[in-house]
């Protein structure tokens, strides 16, 4: 008996419906030993200049470095940025406790190149100024950060501060452009469903 011939199907026509088409996994290799690596990198060095502020800047006699508009200045910041909540010295350390843990718990799990460098920033920040709080006077979960750079009217800060900051800043341009943690790129899965 002569086989059935099947009709052929229309060339760009796709055989499967779309309900049934699989989501595409993420790819790309895992990235935490990179997010750790630029932790790690950002937190030696930022306990490498906190500790040649504390020993070669007198807090009384500001080191210029382009006039008025940049100094080295030594001080010991009991806040958060700003000098802010300087009577709540003990909570701002759980929640860098807080903020090292949910950064690490997302990296397990994270594909994107640009999101690991952003944590990493932000986690090797924390931790710096973590370790002030614990391992500085006044004592354990009161210890007052070093803060030695000054720019103009800005508050002063350290390495660690500006991690943090520039880590924030490109995680929330991240989000704001739809990349995720897992490497996939939300705005063009939404395209995808509405097609």
């Amino acid at each position: 008996m002569p086989a059935r011939d099947t009709p052929a199907e229309p060339a760009g026509s796709v055989s499967e419906s779309p309900e049934s088409t699989p989501t595409a996994a993420p790819k790309g290799k895992l990235r935490l030993p990179l997010l750790l690596t630029i932790a790690g990198v950002l937190l030696a060095l930022d306990l490498l200049t906190k500790v040649l502020a504390v020993a070669n800047i007198d807090p009384q006699k500001p080191v210029r470095i382009i006039g008025d508009v940049v100094t080295l200045t030594l001080v010991r910041n009991p806040g958060a940025a700003f000098s802010m909540a300087t009577a709540w010295t003990w909570v701002l350390t759980l929640v860098a406790v807080a903020v090292v843990i949910g950064v690490v718990r997302i990296g397990r799990k994270m594909r994107s190149l640009w999101w690991a460098i952003g944590l990493g920033m932000v986690l090797g920040g924390a931790l710096g100024n973590l370790i002030d709080r614990f391992f500085r006077s006044p004592g354990p979960l009161r210890g007052h950060v070093v803060d030695f750079v000054s720019v103009g009217w800005w508050p002063v800060f350290n390495v660690a501060d500006s991690a943090i900051v520039c880590g924030a800043i490109l995680l929330v341009g991240l989000t704001l452009f739809g990349f995720e943690p897992d490497g996939t790129r939300a705005t063009s899965n939404a395209r995808n469903e509405d097609s």
